[in-house]
């Protein structure tokens, strides 16, 4: 069968070229199916932490400093760990890291326990940067990773179904923690968060696949050995000779600019705006999460049938919808039409995720996979921190719905960087490199 999966039992055999559904691919694919079931815990764990942890920082001072400082505590570890986690990704056993991380992580969840009862927020400062240190490793790790679990026609199903998984966890999560915290307190979600954690770990040590998981390279010279920041520095090399990788980055960089707010913006339209407490701030991320799912389910579907010129334009018209519904979503006095427009501003966010994660996937060779992803993530965060710094100074003088509206209009402009680089010429398709030109699934004609 190739890529460690089992036989399908139920799920019918696909004729070549065909792309499974969603539920195939998990009849058949086990190393794929222990992935998924690896996500679905420990995200909607994840979200446990989220919410408590948001939660209990408002409780401390209701301040919007409180949350940034959160934030930042998070971001910082993350954009740090990008560097090493990707060259390690690609020197490495991309498994044994991915457990390592999750063991490392179970451990820094269950200390967030001694946090609550505490007056001060160094606890929650601290081990919100452990948490999200160890974070890359895994997260950069499973990306590149899908293209050895997954076969040529499963590998477009694959990473539309990891996107919308995450989506859904989100929903799930967020909504569940807060019923959680509200119910039982904040000790109860983190002890969620540990064990999930676990549970991730052990799912992801019953992959196996016969090449292994190291990346398919040459052979590391002395000197990439003993100098791994020179081995950093040929990624960066190889990601600006690539324009694609070099127009995802910068429209990571436009949508961060005001994502970053956005993520202060939930907490405090929950806590502050609409005044429903934790329950509020899950109620905001799950409608998110909702819009995720949609425009995950949107993106699949499109991924499969459109050119390499409509997928930009599409990218384009996904950055207009997200912030256009951000901007609204902002200015809403009802609550049930802010939940409807952060739903809609997080479709539009889902559908250009899944397009330019499959475009990755297919044209980033495997031995700089890992260094790719890892470096645009610590690119995205970096945006990201400054943006949440400069919502929690503005949150100071300035109301949350101002400061929603800026936030809004700056991930929209992502949009016109995006449609400049196609216009001028800057974003050719590159060689299929990422999985053999004869392995990338065809499904019908290209749409224009």
């Amino acid at each position: 069968m190739g890529r460690g999966e089992e036989p399908a039992i139920g799920a019918g055999y696909l004729r070549p070229g065909q792309a499974p559904s969603f539920i195939q691919l998990l009849r058949s694919n086990r190393n794929y199916r222990y992935t998924w079931l690896g996500q679905v815990v420990s995200e909607i764990g994840d979200h446990f932490n989220n919410v408590a942890v948001f939660s209990l920082a408002m409780e401390i001072t209701r301040s919007g400093m409180v949350v940034t400082g959160v934030m930042m505590a998070r971001a910082i570890p993350m954009v740090m760990a990008g560097p090493l986690a990707g060259v390690l990704l690609d020197r490495m056993d991309r498994k044994r890291i991915m457990i390592a991380s999750d063991l490392m992580r179970a451990a820094v969840a269950a200390l967030f326990i001694l946090t609550v009862g505490r007056r001060g927020a160094g606890l929650l400062y601290l081990f919100s940067a452990l948490l999200m240190f160890a974070s890359p490793f895994f997260t950069s790790g499973r990306a590149s990773v899908l293209p050895a679990i997954a076969s040529k026609e499963e590998l477009h199903t694959a990473n539309s179904l990891t996107q919308t998984t995450q989506w859904i966890t989100l929903t799930l999560g967020a909504m569940l923690g807060g019923i959680s915290v509200t119910q039982f307190g904040w000790e109860g979600a983190f002890l969620v968060n540990a064990l999930s954690f676990l549970f991730s770990a052990w799912a992801i040590s019953r992959l196996r696949v016969a090449s292994g998981f190291r990346a398919q390279r040459t052979s590391l010279t002395e000197t990439e050995v003993v100098r791994p920041w020179n081995e950093y520095m040929q990624g960066l090399r190889y990601m600006g000779r690539t324009p694609l990788v070099i127009g995802i980055a910068v429209i990571n960089i436009g949508w961060a600019s005001g994502g970053g707010a956005a993520q202060i913006l939930f907490s405090l339209f929950g806590e502050i705006v609409f005044g429903r407490g934790a329950a509020g701030i899950g109620t905001i991320w799950s409608f998110a999460g909702l819009g995720l799912i949609v425009g995950g389910l949107i993106g699949h579907r499109l991924g499969r049938r459109l050119s390499f010129r409509a997928y930009k334009w599409t990218i384009a018209a996904a950055y207009v919808v997200h912030g256009g519904a951000y901007v609204v979503f902002s200015q809403m006095q009802q609550y049930w039409a802010a939940l409807l427009f952060i739903a809609i501003s997080r479709a539009g966010v889902a559908v250009s995720s899944v397009l330019n994660f499959a475009q990755l996937l297919r044209h980033v060779p495997d031995e700089y996979r890992g260094r790719v992803f890892a470096t645009l993530e610590s690119m995205t965060w970096s945006t990201m921190m400054l943006s949440m710094m400069g919502a929690g100074l503005a949150s100071g003088s300035m109301s949350p719905r101002t400061i929603g509206l800026w936030s809004g209009v700056l991930s929209s402009s992502t949009a016109l960087f995006w449609i400049g680089l196609h216009a001028f010429g800057r974003l050719p398709e590159p060689a299929l490199e990422g999985v053999e030109p004869e392995e990338v699934e065809v499904h019908g004609q290209p749409t224009v």
